[in-house]
């Protein structure tokens, strides 16, 4: 993996770093330095491969989650930087935050939340360019939240017409659902292919959540 220190950066630098895919990190939450990341291989999600269990199916089709989209981004990148059982330490420092909720004000990061009784319980955040998408981190504080989450981005990103999904790194999780490595090069190709395509996010309202049965019509998934 490449790393290359990099000094304080704006949310236009950023933006065009994703386009070249790099992406910032720190090496903890107490780290004031950041530096540019260039994984080889890289992790990605094959929208058209996600794997769904019939069980998560299930809770997908049940709404036990109220899922929604931009309604506290904030608090979203805060409980993925807390301290978590197996994630002690966090990548996501207070330079960290301030761009990318200068990234949300600009419309191009978005959260995919997780509610349940008027409470935040999980979900994941990213970037948003033309036709990709860049998932930085997730979060659960009940079970299955996080993945509620990811299976209603991929079933967003598949009805907007996105091609890729970036995942960055491979962890046994991720490959559980899906992810898949792939060289930089056919990175470069996909993200290259990607830019050139004009999706749409907000494909659903912003306004309201989204039900599970229009999530899971959009993964094909309608007949659980």
């Amino acid at each position: 993996m490449s790393r290359r220190k990099i000094l304080p950066i704006s949310p236009h630098l950023l933006l065009r770093a994703y386009s070249i895919g790099l992406f910032p990190m720190a090496e903890n939450a107490e780290d004031d330095e950041l530096f540019w990341v260039d994984p080889d291989p890289r992790a990605i999600f094959p929208l058209q491969s996600f794997k769904l269990s019939r069980s998560l199916a299930k809770v997908i089709k049940s709404d036990r989650f109220e899922v929604r989209i931009d309604t506290d981004f904030q608090a979203v990148m805060a409980a993925c930087a807390a301290p978590a059982l197996g994630r002690e330490k966090t990548w996501i420092n207070k330079d960290i935050l301030r761009l990318y909720c200068e990234l949300h004000e600009m419309g191009y990061a978005h959260s995919v939340e997780c509610w349940r009784n008027g409470a935040l319980v999980g979900g994941l955040y990213g970037v948003r360019l033309r036709g990709a998408f860049f998932g930085e981190s997730m979060f659960h504080h009940e079970r299955d939240a996080s993945k509620v989450a990811l299976a209603h981005l991929i079933a967003r990103l598949k009805a907007g017409g996105f091609e890729l999904l970036d995942t960055q790194f491979i962890t046994p999780h991720l490959a559980s659902l899906g992810a898949v490595e792939i060289p930089r090069e056919a990175y470069l190709v996909k993200l290259e292919t990607a830019l050139t395509l004009q999706a749409n996010f907000h494909v659903w309202s912003n306004t309201s959540a989204v039900s599970g049965a229009k999530a899971l019509a959009a993964l094909a998934l309608d007949d659980v």
